[in-house]
């Protein structure tokens, strides 16, 4: 049987080092191990070129190179026999292999040291499985691909949804009911403040809600910044910050005012995919896996589908929540009776607390605030997305900058930290504070 470079896939996720055998013009061999073998097409191959300046000298003298591939689940080795073509040092394939590098080596604090020189284009004219005389390991029998059916009533459900919580909890659990993946996060760009924070969350203990990676870092980082969905396939010999870290305590959220990412210790495999909405990325889903090689191209395909949709529904619920109220809400006298509720709202960070408990920061901290002024002026206790997007100005200029979800994650914030306050969404474009007692706003020392 002919063998293609699509029989190859788990060749090129990373987990073995592919080797590539190169000679000098009078014939002098030289072996070198590989970082990164990409699939440009049916046809090609590009490889990294980080340091090696014997191989890149001996593949312009001698364009004929061996490269071998080694399966990552089975350990099957292949022989390509492959021509260079061209090197390239800028451009789309150029900064692809770029991204996946500085994200993979970041995650063993060396995205400074390993950068890309150039990526070499290499035609492939012929592939040879490498016999053994010993058995190979047998694939890994994982789940069967995802289903077309499952994923289209996953796509509708997020399509159904009537606000930003919904459509979040419809992405997340389309993750886990569609592809079987328990560890996922929902991360919402926050232009402000050029972060991704976490609106979303399951199978996290604590949940890690209002947690922030800045922008461009990690793989989650890199994916927001570039567009493109980046994937680390093996992690077993990468340096396990989350082994190390303990739960942060309320006492140092209060102190740091934020939250401590959320870290699954034993994941092997993660994927962060852009949220792309009309070409702008409006946010990032993460995945991760406790078992090598979890994200094979059919389960990276549903994963983008998944978050492309809810992205397009996440866009579309802020426009109607946006146009469905033309005018506030008119004034209720009804001032809440009971024990007071401290609110303290630092304006350096827009950080918000209450009774003593860090919430929020930046633009939810804001609407918080923005509503406590109104509520304590004029006894409202009901609340239009449209009043509050004039009222926040400049911080909230773009949809792209969703509103709605920022309302998600303070709601959210206040009922994971059980506060006095509470809101509840009461309609299209609406919401309504519950409290406890008489709430008190001052603003913080700086």
């Amino acid at each position: 049987m002919t063998l293609r470079l699509s029989d190859l896939s788990a060749c090129f996720e990373g987990v073995i080092p592919s080797i590539i055998a190169t000679a000098s013009a009078d014939g002098m061999p030289n072996i070198s191990y590989l970082s990164h073998v990409v699939q440009v097409d049916a046809d090609h191959v590009a490889l990294s070129n980080q340091f090696f300046a014997k191989t890149a000298a001996n593949v312009r003298a001698n364009p004929k190179v061996t490269l071998i591939l080694v399966d990552g689940a089975t350990g099957d080795q292949f022989l390509l026999d492959i021509g260079f073509v061209r090197s390239v040092d800028g451009g789309a394939l150029f900064d692809r292999i770029a991204r996946q590098l500085k994200a993979s080596s970041a995650q063993v604090g060396m995205s400074e040291v390993m950068r890309l020189r150039s990526a070499d284009l290499f035609r492939v004219h012929g592939i040879e499985k490498v016999l053994s005389p010993a058995e190979g390991a047998p694939a890994t029998v994982g789940r069967a691909p995802p289903g077309l059916p499952a994923l289209s009533e996953a796509l509708d459900l997020i399509e159904q949804q009537p606000g930003a919580d919904e459509i979040i909890e419809c992405l997340l659990d389309g993750v886990r009911s569609v592809l079987g993946f328990d560890h996922a996060l929902v991360l919402i760009r926050d232009g402000d403040r050029d972060c991704l924070i976490t609106t979303g969350s399951i199978g996290y203990e604590p949940s890690g809600l209002g947690s922030e990676i800045l922008g461009g870092e990690g793989l989650i980082g890199a994916s927001a910044l570039s567009g493109q969905t980046i994937k680390v396939s093996d992690m077993s010999r990468v340096r396990r910050f989350g082994e190390a870290i303990s739960q942060e305590t309320q006492a140092a959220e209060n102190s740091t005012r934020s939250v401590t990412f959320p870290k699954m210790p034993m994941a092997m495999s993660q994927i962060a995919v852009p949220m792309v909405a009309r070409g702008t990325v409006t946010g990032v889903l993460f995945v991760e896996s406790e078992q090598r090689l979890a994200f094979p191209d059919d389960d990276e395909a549903a994963l983008k589908i998944l978050a492309g949709r809810a992205a397009g529904a996440l866009r579309a619920s802020e426009w109607e929540a946006a146009n469905a109220e033309a005018t506030p809400p008119m004034p209720q006298a009804a001032f809440a009776v009971g024990r007071e509720i401290r609110v303290v709202h630092h304006r350096f960070d827009d950080s918000v607390f209450v009774d003593g408990i860090y919430i929020v920061k930046g633009v939810a901290g804001v609407l918080l605030r923005l509503m406590l002024e109104w509520h304590l002026s004029e006894g409202r206790s009901e609340f239009t997305n449209r009043e509050l997007r004039l009222a926040a100005g400049s911080r909230m200029p773009e949809l792209k900058d969703n509103l709605e979800t920022r309302l998600l994650l303070l709601r959210r914030r206040l009922d994971e930290k059980k506060s006095a306050l509470r809101f509840v969404r009461v309609g299209r474009g609406r919401v309504r504070l519950e409290t406890d007692g008489v709430p008190s706003l001052e603003g913080g020392r700086e």
